[in-house]
């Protein structure tokens, strides 16, 4: 199964700084052992279309063996709960999209 996650970040953490800080976190995020396969990154520079959202900040995108690696990753991870304690004061809107 996939997991795609979309981070908002607020404007305090609208700097280099931050950035760079937050994207050592998603790397630290991706050594979780219950990942597959992994890639996280901002918007791609596509036209802009109605259908095309380019409004926010980061993203990753992460594939489970199973849903059982997928449910450990969210129950009880302390790489994934580390990033969430770490991060979360950071992102004004996160979206999850998950596809079976």
């Amino acid at each position: 199964m996939e997991h795609h996650v979309y981070f908002w970040l607020k404007n305090d953490f609208q700097n280099d700084a931050s950035r760079a800080s937050f994207e050592s976190g998603i790397k630290t995020l991706c050594t979780s052992p219950f990942i597959g396969q992994h890639k996280w990154g901002k918007p791609a520079a596509t036209a802009d279309r109605p259908v095309t959202d380019h409004s926010w900040d980061y993203a990753i995108s992460l594939k489970f063996a199973n849903m059982d690696d997928h449910d450990s990753y969210q129950e009880g991870d302390p790489i994934h709960d580390a990033f969430i304690a770490g991060f979360k004061d950071r992102w004004a809107k996160v979206q999850v999209m998950d596809i079976a």
